[in-house]
């Protein structure tokens, strides 16, 4: 019997599931995707990434682990045929002489085994093992594509935002020279704007630097060169988190995470292991049958007597262990230490589930909060900056209070960007927590980029 087919497994379903968004997202952006939205880069580090893709041979490998464990119970044959040669020569009597041709068939059909059920039924249970670690080893892909492409975007923000600075300090520094040479200004406003100028050029270097940094990450990721993220959609509508109670996420979490369903089928499979160590001390039956045939040769110096011969037989074999030497009573004690620890492990996946859940979730609600006090930042920082221009140009602000108040607005600009892309990459990050990131969380995401 071969082995199932992966399209009628839950890693075939997965997978079709999987396909079916990413073919809906890339018929809704033809046009204008150029392999650079987040769904399409996900779609590309699906097929790339090497530690997804180990997760998944180890998980195609299961069904065919099943089938050797199933063979157990099913039917044996076997032939065997031997040739033999037997020379007699006696001292005082004639030489005689024998050849030999056998050929066996036997059978064996299990029909009363208890270890080899429970060994077909832990292989059941490893499917169900590989399948929480394929949705681990997915879940955090998304993850880390996530992040690799929201600190892509946050440090072209970081470069343009040096730039813009840099520009304006650069005007800044024109006009304290001109109030200089005028004689408006002193030369302090002349030094401290081509101070703030070189640290604004030394500040873009950097961000160049970390730009490429972050590209290279991306581009690895995806098996991509030269990946171009496209930015959010102006104005940026970040998702409300639904629901808006950790402990609804953590009840979520509780039957849905793969660290969770690891550990519980991890615990079935120690009692299977107990209950095969249990069966080692009961009997075994099995139908047996064989089928034999033979031809033969007697010959010596007054010529030879040939035969054939034929057997058959069927039957019933019980085999009963009467005494180990304390095997069986000591297996069965180890194994019932080991499901004591599966147990533990399983509370400890729950724990550590809920606690990471929890605070997912009041960090993600953190960086809600924190948006909102820098968007309100932005527009202070703005106001701000146009009170000193206007303030310096009729001489009551210094050179030095107009550079502050454009630094603190392109700082404050920096990091709401950055505060942004925290906030979705927190959004995933919290869903992942409670066991429930999917590719159609990539598509959500996907949708808030400019198309």
């Amino acid at each position: 019997m071969s082995a199932p087919s992966l399209r009628s497994t839950p890693i075939g379903i997965a997978h079709a599931a999987r396909t079916a968004v990413l073919v809906a997202g890339a018929l809704s952006g033809l046009g204008s995707a150029r392999a650079q939205s987040l769904l399409e880069l996900y779609d590309a580090a699906h097929g790339f990434d090497a530690t997804y893709l180990s997760a998944r041979a180890l998980a195609e490998s299961v069904p065919y682990r099943i089938e050797q464990a199933e063979a157990l119970l099913r039917p044996s044959a076997s032939l065997g045929t031997s040739a033999s040669r037997v020379e007699l020569n006696p001292p005082i009597f004639q030489s005689y002489g024998s050849n030999t041709l056998a050929l066996t068939l036997s059978g064996r059909q299990p029909l009363f085994n208890r270890a080899n059920e429970a060994t077909v039924r832990q292989a059941e249970k490893s499917l169900d093992v590989s399948l929480a670690d394929l949705d681990s080893a997915e879940q955090e892909l998304i993850l880390r594509l996530s992040q690799a492409y929201f600190e892509v975007l946050g440090a072209q923000d970081t470069l343009a935002t040096t730039r813009t600075n840099k520009a304006a300090i650069s005007e800044q520094l024109a006009s304290a020279k001109r109030n200089f040479e005028v004689g408006t200004a002193t030369i302090t406003d002349t030094r401290e704007a081509q101070a703030r100028f070189d640290l604004a050029s030394a500040q873009e270097i950097a961000a160049q630097n970390d730009l490429v940094t972050k590209r290279i990450a991306l581009d690895q990721l995806v098996g991509r060169p030269n990946v171009e993220p496209k930015q959010l959609a102006v104005p940026v509508a970040l998702p409300a988190v639904q629901p808006d109670n950790a402990d609804a996420w953590v009840r979520l979490a509780e039957g849905q995470h793969p660290a969770i369903r690891r550990a519980q089928s991890a615990l079935e499979i120690a009692r299977l292991e107990t209950a095969k160590a249990r069966a080692a001390a009961l009997p075994t039956i099995d139908a047996v049958g064989s089928v034999s045939g033979g031809r033969g040769a007697i010959g010596g110096s007054l010529g030879s007597l040939p035969g054939n011969s034929a057997t058959a037989s069927v039957g019933v074999q019980l085999n009963m262990p009467l005494y180990t030497g304390g095997q069986i009573q000591n297996r069965i004690k180890e194994t019932l230490v080991l499901e004591d620890r599966s147990l533990n492990d399983l509370e400890a996946a729950r724990r550590s589930v809920s606690q990471a859940t929890r605070q997912a979730f009041y960090t993600l609600q953190s960086g809600v909060a924190q948006v909102r006090a820098l968007e309100a930042a932005e527009s202070s920082s703005l106001l701000a900056l146009e009170a000193t221009q206007l303030g310096y140009r009729v001489g009551v602000r210094v050179n030095l209070d107009v550079l502050n108040a454009q630094t603190q607005l392109f700082q404050t600009r920096r990091d709401l960007a950055r505060a942004r892309y925290e906030v979705l990459n927190g959004t995933l990050r919290l869903r992942q927590a409670a066991g429930r990131v999917t590719a159609q969380d990539i598509a959500a995401v996907d949708r808030l980029i400019a198309r």
